[in-house]
């Protein structure tokens, strides 16, 4: 019988509904609405940064009549109009590849350069190594616009004004210290055991470096890679000093589209709406190796 009682008891009190304090349910309403407002001013930021691709997208798949009209049009039929004049009436073809082979040369010479050098001021401190990096530091800090002058000063004197090759190398010069930087703190998170490890099994300091310590360096050379290519593809005030129309490069040629006539206007809207989608596409890609370096490439340092 007391057994039966004990089960009877157990069975109650597990079905009545455990009273919570006053104050836990005054910091549990508290805590919603905290995360409430930070969910709503979230989506307000999104939509708020999204909107103007949004606005852009639907100016160049407007009909010419439509894209600017006022009030504007939210209900339309698609077309391609702008998109096929883009690509048949102007160079914009040879603008986009004039980004991207300027954007490849300096990824390519300045992983080149950088990576070699990052691992030497990760591996040999001191003052020398502080006063190199506080200078890759201060310079890459200088404003754009200051360095402008004596970019243009130089490539013009050695015949490089308006080419492939002179605005590659404004943009490595320029990108150099960032990736210095970047790609340090990545070799200075790897444990210099395992370059102790492989010159104890005979390898040189630089075979060490190629064999071991460039593979397990992917997270930093991919982020790296990336953003020293998109500074270079989406950047606009170099190219509109150092070149004029052979490398122009596609942003250029879509700022010098805006202000012209309603059918230039649509095709840079076409224009940004090309160069866009394979950028978010890429960084969409390649997210995780970039939250991944980004995040251990701050670890040290």
């Amino acid at each position: 019988m007391s057994s039966q009682l004990t089960v009877t008891d157990d069975l109650i009190e597990s079905t009545t509904p455990v009273m919570q304090p006053p104050h836990n349910r005054a910091q549990g309403r508290r805590e919603r609405r905290t995360t409430l407002l930070v969910t709503g001013g979230l989506i307000l930021v999104t939509l708020a940064m999204v909107f103007p691709l949004i606005w852009t997208f639907m100016s160049a798949t407007k009909p010419l009549i439509d894209a600017f009209a006022s009030p504007p049009k939210v209900f339309y039929t698609p077309t391609i109009d702008a998109f096929r004049s883009l690509w048949l009436e102007t160079d914009f073809f040879r603008f986009v590849m004039n980004s991207v082979v300027v954007g490849a040369i300096s990824v390519v010479v300045t992983l080149l350069i950088g990576a070699p050098a990052a691992y030497a001021l990760s591996r040999f401190g001191g003052v020398t190594s502080a006063v190199i990096l506080a200078v890759a530091l201060l310079f890459r800090a200088i404003p754009g616009f200051a360095i402008m002058l004596p970019f243009y000063d130089l490539i013009t004197r050695f015949g490089l004004y308006d080419t492939r090759i002179g605005l590659s190398i404004a943009f490595i010069a320029l990108d150099m210290p960032f990736t210095i930087w970047l790609l340090r703190n990545f070799f200075a998170a790897i444990p210099n055991e395992l370059d102790e490890a492989a010159m104890i099994d005979g390898c040189t300091r630089w075979g060490a470096f190629r064999r071991i310590i460039m593979p397990v360096m992917g997270p930093g050379l991919v982020t790296a890679s990336i953003l020293t290519f998109l500074g270079a593809f989406q950047s606009y005030m170099l190219p509109a000093v150092l070149t004029d129309v052979d490398a122009q490069t596609a942003p250029v040629f879509l700022a010098a589209q805006v202000g012209q006539s309603l059918p230039q206007l649509q095709q840079a809207a076409a224009g940004i709406v090309l160069l866009t989608v394979p950028i978010v596409f890429v960084a969409l890609v390649a997210q995780r190796y970039l939250v991944a370096g980004l995040t251990n490439g701050s670890v040290k340092g």
